[in-house]
């Protein structure tokens, strides 16, 4: 069973998964989560499984696109895996949709893994890609071969955009290099597979002008308003999404780093026109990801 959206008030299309139910999970996420909920005040985050993350959301009546993120080099015991992932989502499939990560600088490795998930979980929607994290740019031709293989199966890719709160405040901000993440790079990437849906994840400081362009410029390319709070959107990003731009943007999180509840009441605050708000909060996923209900 897919998601309704008759049956929910919101999808969030940016949740993280942090902990793997088959190892017991590092409930505190390690260092780098601990630091991020520094950086977003926070408070004490704990590192969710996907059967945590489906509870939470199911009791607020709300759908999730859940992922871990994958780095190569830094394998995480506790972390769950794309297939553990994949398999907990389908059991809970009438709240969350799965993506997978895979760090397209593993090369022929990662393309065989991502073919071999998508036969072996079909329920997969899309790939998640954090181009700071895994040191690339988008539009390197060197991993082109791993989005041959999303294409070609009809699935997303979601680009983490702009700004991160990885390594943010830390020594050297964690090694984190910010010029993978500018979203001119990924219109190369919808230029070149010009059929598959991309999602450029968070508003894109400090190019969001650059992410509003390519939305506008590319018919495939998707905005979701994760990663802050919305009393953080610049005035452009409001005005788009309100025009232009309405049936492209959409709600998301960040979660657990930001909690839909604390998101959700910083909406309610924008100047959104009321016909706009329940495509954002959910109207644009359900039809992106092919969801049927009302």
């Amino acid at each position: 069973m897919a998601i309704d959206p008759g049956a929910v008030t919101a999808i969030d299309v940016h949740v993280h998964v942090h902990a793997s139910v088959r190892s017991g999970g590092a409930k505190d996420g390690g260092e780098t989560l601990k630091d991020m909920a520094a950086y977003f005040k926070a408070g004490d985050v704990r590192a969710n499984t996907t059967r945590d993350i489906a509870a939470y959301y199911r009791e607020r009546n709300m759908g999730a696109v859940v992922f871990g993120v994958d780095v190569k080099g830094q394998r995480n015991e506790h972390a769950a895996s794309n297939a553990e992932i994949a398999e907990l989502a389908a059991e809970n499939a009438d709240v969350l949709i799965p993506f997978a990560s895979i760090d397209p600088t593993r090369g022929a490795d990662g393309v065989r893994e991502a073919k071999e998930l998508l036969a072996s979980h079909p329920g997969i929607r899309g790939f998640k890609f954090h181009p700071n994290s895994q040191g690339f740019f988008p539009n390197d031709r060197e991993v082109y071969p791993l989005y041959e293989v999303i294409a070609e199966h009809g699935r997303i890719a979601l680009f983490h955009t702009g700004h991160t709160g990885v390594g943010a405040g830390t020594r050297g901000g964690g090694g984190i290099r910010l010029k993978y993440s500018n979203p001119m790079h990924v219109d190369d990437v919808a230029v070149d597979f010009p059929d598959m849906p991309i999602i450029l994840a968070h508003p894109s400081f400090p190019w969001q002008d650059e992410a509003l362009s390519v939305a506008l410029h590319k018919p495939t390319v998707h905005i979701d308003l994760s990663g802050w709070s919305p009393k953080y959107f610049p005035p452009q990003l409001i005005q788009y999404a309100n025009t232009l731009l309405k049936d492209k943007v959409m709600f998301g999180s960040d979660y657990p780093v930001i909690t839909p509840e604390r998101w959700l009441a910083d909406f309610d605050k924008l100047p959104v026109k009321p016909e706009v708000r329940p495509l954002i909060l959910k109207d644009n996923a359900a039809r992106l990801f092919g969801l049927g209900g009302e």
